[in-house]
């Protein structure tokens, strides 16, 4: 059976999203994929040394600014690296990211001003997996995720 790589934070089971928050994905497709054991899941924030709860942070063009000033673009890029890794390591067949997210976000971002506001855009990991060949799906684009496993063979 072919894996997932997904946003741990969707996932569920720990703490990993910046604020603590519990976001767990509740999409019946998600959920069957969750319980046939698909999913390999993955924080690139933690990953990349950050801890929980940290200070938000938002992509402001090629770098990542949390809230504070601080510029945190290297534990961002450091996790990519890492979650791209583990997708090579485990073989997996796409991955299921957190929309919005300075790491995961497949179709949308926050637009670095920390006003809630969005715009198109893809996360730190989500870009790095793009960029090595992976297609990158937000959490309610489960259909489409599942297509292409039937499309691979792999449903």
């Amino acid at each position: 059976m072919r894996k997932i790589l997904v946003s741990e934070c969707l996932y569920g089971g720990r703490p990993v999203r910046y604020d603590g928050a519990e976001i767990q994905c509740m999409d019946p497709l998600f959920l069957k994929w969750k319980a046939e054991g698909r999913f390999v899941p993955v924080c690139p924030e933690i990953l990349g040394g950050l801890g929980v709860p940290r200070v938000e942070a938002q992509r402001v063009g090629g770098s990542v600014m949390a809230k504070d000033g601080s510029d945190v673009t290297m534990a961002f890029a450091r996790g990519a690296e890492l979650a791209l890794s583990i997708a090579d390591e485990h073989d997996v067949a796409f991955a299921i990211f957190k929309d919005g997210s300075p790491s995961c976000g497949a179709r949308l971002i926050h637009d670095g001003t920390f006003s809630g506001a969005k715009v198109p855009g893809m996360g730190i990991a989500a870009e790095t997996l793009a960029a090595a060949g992976f297609k990158v799906f937000a959490e309610y684009e489960t259909g489409l995720a599942a297509e292409l496993l039937e499309i691979l063979g792999f449903d």
